[in-house]
């Protein structure tokens, strides 16, 4: 697996904060495998929630991020891949606590509900937090 690698993908909604938030990632010294959307012309959500739990799922990136309007509908995308993890978050607690206790191995956000600063927040939390364990392991291992 890709330790270093973070897979990023967004429909036409979060396009402006996936290209944000993939400068982020070169900044902090990741590298970054992303799958799209390549412009704000309209596609389907499910699509790149897919290509990116595919992405995962086959090894090329240890985690990932996800960013459509709301981030509700590219985390359910994510979520109906077995092993994925996708935590909807809107501020560092919610992200620092998925990936604390819940094991969360893609972050999602809306693009139209929280701002840029917001989601860096977010993005730095998730990727500096470890999970855990301790009680929280039985409780991910019934994800599956």
């Amino acid at each position: 697996m890709q330790q270093n690698r973070i897979a990023i993908a967004s429909d036409h909604g979060g396009f402006a904060l996936k290209s944000a938030l993939k400068a982020y990632l070169v900044d902090r010294g990741h590298e970054v495998l992303d799958l799209g959307a390549d412009s704000t012309e309209s596609v389907d959500y499910p699509d790149f929630g897919n290509k990116l739990a595919a992405a995962i799922s086959q090894g090329e990136a240890a985690r990932g991020v996800v960013i459509c309007g709301t981030g509700i509908g590219i985390s359910i995308a994510v979520n109906r891949h077995a092993g994925l993890r996708a935590a909807l978050c809107h501020d560092v607690t919610t992200a620092r606590l998925s990936r604390e206790h819940n094991d969360a191995n893609v972050l999602a956000l809306g693009a139209r509900v929280v701002g840029e600063e917001v989601a860096k927040d977010c993005l730095a939390a998730f990727l500096d937090t470890p999970f855990a364990g301790g009680r929280h392991a039985p409780r991910v291992a019934k994800l599956g």
